[in-house]
């Protein structure tokens, strides 16, 4: 089975990305430092795709200067988060000037005032500043209100949690998408760092070798990629070490039916 990238209103990623969250939110000259390392190794990876959010403290402004000249071989993903219309348009004032004035996919966090927000990413996609339009939410109560705004027609992608502990999703989220012909974008891949707390022995993995997995957040990251609905993986990483296993994680062959199985059952059982 081939991977498909993102193709979303001429956006295309590759497989796996990065998210920013927690991260990214960092200050001083050293910490600035690490962060440019990460997004350094990542493109030297080939991994393009960044997510971060105003949410996220610090993390826009770090990846916009992390990135430096290099902008241009960038993917960003970011997010609107404000409750007043000001806000909305501080956010965006901040962002574009983070990223070359422009933004390749621009998302409604969490939904927050989300047919407002629709509204003032439309005209900057119109304008040109903006490529793409999606919408965000970690919260399966949520996911009904999802529905509603990935039928309005309006959005290329979403991006919500996916991993063997959160499947939520695969109820009525990733059907629709793939009915609708939207892109899903996955965080919280490690549950946060959760599932990776507890990590398999190595014979444990070993019948995942064939999958090119050699560490169990690879593990993970093919569980999630494997489903061809998901298009790109977000993992977080201050560790250019994990950044380079990450981005080995999008690479086929992609796990079948028994593989995840068995993935679900390392990742689910009792620590």
């Amino acid at each position: 089975m081939e991977k498909r990238s993102l193709r979303t209103s001429g956006l295309e990623v590759p497989v796996v990305g990065m998210g920013t969250w927690r991260t990214f939110d960092v200050h001083g000259r050293q910490a600035e430092a690490r962060a440019r390392a990460v997004v350094e190794c990542a493109l030297a990876a080939g991994v393009s795709f960044f997510d971060s959010s105003p949410m996220y403290g610090e993390a826009e402004r770090v990846l916009g200067v992390a990135l430096g000249t290099e902008r241009d071989r960038a993917l960003i993903a970011t997010k609107i988060w404000a409750r007043s219309r000001d806000e909305s348009r501080q956010q965006v004032k901040s962002a574009l000037g983070f990223f070359g004035g422009r933004i390749d996919l621009y998302q409604v966090h969490n939904l927050v005032n989300w047919q407002s927000q629709l509204e003032l990413l439309d005209g900057l996609k119109r304008e040109g500043t903006v490529t793409a339009l999606g919408a965000t939410h970690y919260s399966p109560s949520a996911f009904g209100e999802l529905q509603t705004v990935m039928k309005t027609g309006r959005i290329a992608s979403i991006q919500v949690p996916y991993n063997p502990r959160e499947r939520d999703v695969e109820r009525t989220i990733l059907p629709l998408a793939a009915d609708l012909g939207l892109g899903i974008i996955v965080m919280r891949p490690l549950g946060q760092g959760v599932l990776v707390r507890h990590t398999p022995s190595a014979s444990e993995l070993e019948p995942l070798a064939a999958f090119g997995v050699k560490t169990w957040p690879q593990a993970l990251l093919k569980w999630v990629l494997s489903d061809p609905r998901c298009h790109v993986v977000i993992p977080a990483t201050s560790s250019t070490t994990h950044m380079r296993d990450n981005a080995q994680a999008g690479n086929p062959p992609w796990f079948g039916s028994a593989e995840r199985t068995y993935v679900t059952a390392l990742a689910t059982r009792s620590s």
